[in-house]
C-alpha cells in the first residue's frame, strides 16, 4: 500500500462522517424552510445535488485541476 492509499485509508471514516453530517445539516434547512416538505423527496434531490457536486469534482480531477493541489 503507497502512502496516499494509506493516508486517503486513514481519512476514509472522517469523510464519510462529514458527507453524512452535510446530507443532514440540508435536510435541517429544507425541513426549517419548507416545514410541510415531503421528507423523503427532500432527502433524495439532496441526494441528487450532491452527487453532481462529486460529479464535478470527478471531471475536475480528470481534467488535471488537482495535479499540484
Amino acid at each position: 500500500m503507497n502512502a496516499t492509499t494509506k493516508g486517503v485509508e486513514a481519512l476514509k471514516d472522517e469523510i464519510r462522517h462529514e458527507i453524512r453530517a452535510i446530507f443532514k445539516m440540508n435536510m435541517k434547512f429544507e425541513s426549517w424552510n419548507v416545514p410541510e416538505a415531503d421528507n423523503h423527496e427532500a432527502s433524495r434531490k439532496i441526494i441528487d445535488v450532491m452527487q453532481k457536486a462529486i460529479n464535478e469534482l470527478k471531471d475536475e480531477i480528470k481534467a488535471g485541476d488537482y495535479e499540484n493541489y
